[in-house]
């Protein structure tokens, strides 16, 4: 399981990645508007936006390529750990986007 993380904090990407392993998941973090980030999301098996820390215009470009490929597509406004926690517990409960 591939997870595309857009936005969040350059201090706490280790702490991100250290959460997703918790659950099996290699996770991508894109904390700029890096260039190609469109041919990098579109691989993923999910994508969770940290709507605060990036801008309108990389948003939305995420989000048309996203659901062009069918990609499920999670937004939360904060962009702390427990954040990122809560959202995989969530799909990890309710069998989400993988087979947990």
């Amino acid at each position: 399981m591939c997870l595309a993380l857009i936005g969040g904090m350059d201090r706490l990407e280790r702490h991100y990645r250290n959460e997703a392993e918790k659950f099996g998941i290699d996770l991508k973090v894109f904390n700029t508007s890096a260039a190609g980030i469109a041919s990098k999301v579109k691989n993923a098996d999910a994508v969770v936006i940290f709507t605060n820390k990036i801008s309108h215009r990389a948003m939305k470009k995420v989000m048309c390529i996203a659901r062009s490929k069918n990609i499920p597509i999670f937004r939360y406004h904060a962009c702390g750990v427990c954040t990122l926690r809560d959202c995989l517990n969530c799909l990890h409960k309710k069998g989400g986007v993988w087979n947990g």
